[in-house]
């Protein structure tokens, strides 16, 4: 049984997705991975999750702002809440800004598996799926 959703992790990382879905679905979350931007705003368009987890740095330079641009000019993407993930990132405040999809957090990588599952807990209401 899903503990409170859908997640959707955006990375160009292997190894790091299936960590990273690994946590989540011990923790009791639906999740979905997809390799690239593309492949993510289609899944998001498709699954429609309740939280994605996006890296900024992926196949080419800032590809994860290309994927916030696509769901801050789609109305049915623009209010999925994100959490950006990234080894390095200085882009923060662009991201903050308010036309930008929800960013409820920045996490750099390696990411803790509590410190996650913690963010994705308080970001995903548990009473949505009572």
């Amino acid at each position: 049984m899903s503990k409170t959703g859908k997640i959707l992790v955006i990375d160009d990382d292997p190894d790091f997705l299936e960590f990273v879905r690994i946590i989540l679905e011990a923790g009791g979350y639906s999740v979905s991975c997809a390799h690239n931007a593309d492949q993510g705003l289609s899944l998001m368009r498709t699954e429609h999750p309740d939280l994605v987890l996006l890296d900024i740095l992926m196949s080419y330079t800032m590809e994860g702002l290309d994927v916030t641009r696509a769901m801050r000019e789609d109305a049915e993407l623009k209010h999925i809440p994100l959490i950006v993930i990234s080894a390095v990132f200085t882009g923060a405040n662009a991201l903050q800004a308010e036309e930008s999809p929800p960013v409820v957090a920045f996490m750099t990588k390696p990411v803790e598996p509590n410190e996650l599952l913690k963010l994705v807990s308080e970001t995903i209401s548990p009473s949505e799926n009572l």
